[in-house]
């Protein structure tokens, strides 16, 4: 029986849901898997946000439902947070908007602005929502190729002026997930630029903007001037303040972008519970030296990944932001495709890792290590994969 839409038919299978099962399986075997595979950070919320989250689950007002585009004193909040860690204004009421995380908010500002047959210019790799969104709302997405050699930065200049219809929008995510490329201002002005020149929408996701390390800060989209007249930006407590299952995040920017979002959100959500909103409200509130410890952790994290894989004979770079580490295949498992080195290390290493095939075609030929676990558990993921491998 046929009664699917035509939209399932257009995903591929989902490759990080294959190892996710035989991880699982592999474990109700007793099997000790080290999963290095999702980015979901396994270290607590810090206690004051639980506690204020406790606190405002008390109050019974807080249990109906509540607006879809967030409560005015979240939205405020996140204003004043532009303000001082960027030098952005941003108005509360028509500037900004709360979303049920980021991939949430990305879906629905695709469904808002994508007719069947429109092209979006996403990177590649990328973050696979960055490409669904467009794909489950009809359109048909452009590839930029990122590029070991180009440090995966994308060139705007390999795009043709030719590709008909013209591009509607131009997904980007500077720290970058999978590759931990990272970019400076100088890049979005040229992006800015390019998308004022094409009339094309610009839309950022900046999920990684805390999660940076050798002195590297990670600027806003919107810092450029004029950003505003053409783009949005995504920004989520998830990494940065170890809240992924609370599902709180904001866009920010453009006003008929935020408008169009909030009202699509209008019609599929009430919002995030309130309480986790207030919460969110003393997250963005606390002190800075919070969100560098946090980085600090992965920074450690990363050094003893990436000094224990070169020790034993596979040559990875070090990123200068987020949670992963993107590893070329070693030189003598060239010949395996991604999601068969990846198979093939949790079989023999017990570690689970995400092949790059998973982030679109040009991740082939690498896959990515996310920092959720422990240094020594880290080591001791070095130690399997080097018995394993090398």
């Amino acid at each position: 029986m046929n009664v699917f839409s035509k939209r399932i038919d257009r995903l591929p299978p989902y490759m990080f849901g294959k190892l996710k099962q035989l991880t699982y399986e592999r474990r109700t075997q007793g099997v000790d898997i080290i999963d290095l595979g999702m980015g979901n950070p396994n270290d607590p919320t810090p206690q004051p946000i639980v506690d204020k989250l406790c606190d405002a689950a008390q109050d019974p007002r807080n249990h109906r439902y509540s607006a879809s585009k967030g409560i005015f004193n979240l939205r405020r909040e996140i204003c004043r947070y532009y303000q001082s860690r960027f030098g952005v204004n941003l108005d509360p009421d028509t500037e900004a908007v709360s979303v049920i995380g980021t991939k949430e908010g990305l879906s629905h500002l695709a469904l808002a602005l994508i007719d069947e047959g429109d092209l979006a210019l996403v990177p590649n790799p990328t973050f696979p929502i960055h490409i669904y969104s467009i794909i489950l709302a009809g359109g048909s997405v452009v590839s930029i190729p990122l590029r070991e050699e180009n440090q995966f930065v994308p060139s705007l200049s390999e795009i043709t002026r030719e590709i008909w219809p013209r591009p509607k929008v131009l997904i980007l995510s500077f720290p970058h997930n999978p590759t931990g490329a990272v970019v400076d201002l100088d890049f979005f002005r040229e992006v800015v630029d390019f998308a004022k020149q094409n009339q094309i929408v610009l839309i950022h996701d900046l999920a990684y903007a805390d999660i940076v390390f050798d002195g590297y800060e990670a600027p806003s989209l919107l810092q450029v001037e004029g950003a505003k007249e053409v783009g949005i930006e995504f920004m989520s407590l998830s990494k940065s303040y170890h809240m992924a299952g609370w599902r709180c995040g904001f866009a920010v920017g453009n006003p008929e972008l935020v408008s169009v979002l909030a009202k699509i959100k209008g019609y599929y959500d009430y919002g995030i519970f309130a309480p986790i909103q207030v919460a969110g409200i003393t997250a963005l509130r606390s002190d800075p030296s919070l969100v560098r410890e946090h980085a600090r952790l992965y920074q450690e994290r990363r050094d003893v990944l990436i000094e224990g894989l070169n020790r034993i004979g596979w040559s990875v770079p070090s990123p200068r932001a987020s949670m992963f580490v993107w590893a070329p295949i070693p030189q003598a498992y060239k010949n395996l495709s991604s999601m068969e080195f990846a198979t093939k290390l949790l079989d023999e290493a017990q570690v689970c890792i995400s092949p790059g095939a998973g982030f679109g075609h040009n991740g082939e030929g690498y896959v990515r290590i996310a920092l959720v676990e422990n240094p020594d558990r880290i080591r001791q993921a070095v130690r399997q994969i080097r018995r394993a491998l090398f």
